[in-house]
């Protein structure tokens, strides 16, 4: 991967569900990866609902003071703030693509982070919206397949190049 990977909340929020094991494993990749290559992206919207989720909704509920710590981890991530900018753009997004309000925020977040890859389960996975691709991180390995190519080296051309003759 070379790209910034935007991550929405249900990965954050599966990373530290331990009621879905599979996917809090697959979830936890995903993190450790993007720490490590220093591609992850997600935005204030995404960490907000993140926040909320795992201190109130999950049945091992987080401690608030814990779940802060890691909404600030995330700090190191640049956020996309929500803002006149994202707003417009997801007010396009929502009207073009017919998405739910909450959904053009996130894809429009990752838009304007230049992400390649949207890791979420609650869009379709493989749909594009513009330059970022929205890829279930739980159908999609962690691992990038190697290239199975490798660079040939450019053909000399077959004809005399046009102008001046070299002397």
């Amino acid at each position: 991967m070379i790209a910034p990977v935007f991550v929405d909340a249900n990965v954050l929020i599966y990373a530290r569900d331990s009621g879905e094991p599979s996917k809090q494993r697959r979830a936890q990749d995903w993190l450790a990866c993007l720490w490590r290559d220093r591609l992850g992206r997600t935005s204030i919207q995404v960490l907000s609902e993140f926040y909320v989720n795992v201190t109130r909704k999950l049945a091992a509920r987080v401690d608030p003071d814990s779940a802060w710590q890691e909404v600030s981890a995330f700090f190191a991530w640049r956020p996309q703030p929500v803002d006149e900018t994202l707003m417009r753009r997801a007010r396009e997004i929502e009207q073009r693509h017919r998405l739910s309000w909450w959904d053009s925020m996130v894809v429009a977040a990752a838009q304007l982070q230049d992400c390649a890859l949207l890791l979420t389960e609650d869009l379709q996975d493989g749909v594009v919206f513009g330059d970022v691709t929205v890829r279930s991180p739980f159908t999609l390995d962690v691992r990038e397949p190697a290239a199975a190519y490798a660079a040939a080296p450019e053909p000399k051309p077959r004809h005399r190049s046009r102008g001046r003759p070299k002397r």
